[in-house]
């Protein structure tokens, strides 16, 4: 079933709507969402996308990236991605920022990240999505994309250069 998503202007303001495939076919700004999970630790929640995903196959991801669908909003697409590709519900989600990027060839994106605790919850992550997570602190992450950038999500390590406030290709856009 194909799954519609909103086409949006780079003020964020709708002005259409297409299937995925036809919005990444012909290079059109859409929505996402990212959100980082932690653990009591402080430690983020990484996935590694599954080896026959479309974009970015077997490479390290934040805890969910997700499209936002046709007239769902940034927070709907966030807590439906919690339950979809982790496993979990009632995550109380603090708004970290609004970004737009070119996270491909032919996918532009203006994104909302959200910050997540999981206070003892424990995940179920989607085995056709993800093939693994694991936790790892902000220094450990760090250290990983300085020497092996290979196998993260090019988005994902522009996201992570903003939150560490180092260089970045995204732009900053007001939340």
């Amino acid at each position: 079933m194909a799954e519609f998503l909103d086409i949006v202007d780079n003020d964020d303001i709708v002005t259409g709507q297409a299937d995925r495939s036809t919005i990444h076919r012909l290079g059109l700004q859409h929505r996402g969402v990212h959100v980082f999970l932690f653990d009591e630790a402080g430690r983020m929640l990484v996935q590694k996308r599954s080896a026959d995903r479309a974009s970015s196959p077997s490479l390290m991801d934040c805890s969910v990236s997700e499209h936002v669908q046709a007239g769902e909003s940034y927070l709907e697409a966030a807590v439906r991605g919690l339950r979809e590709e982790m496993g979990v519900e009632g995550i109380d989600l603090a708004l970290r920022g609004k970004i737009q990027m070119e996270y491909g060839v032919n996918d532009y994106e203006i994104s909302v990240i959200y910050e997540g605790r999981l206070k003892g919850k424990s995940v179920q992550f989607d085995p056709v999505e993800i093939s693994e997570v694991r936790f790892m602190s902000l220094a450990e992450i760090q250290d990983e994309i300085a020497n092996q950038k290979h196998l993260f999500c090019g988005w994902f390590i522009e996201i992570m250069n903003w939150y560490f406030d180092k260089p970045t290709k995204l732009t900053v856009l007001k939340a």
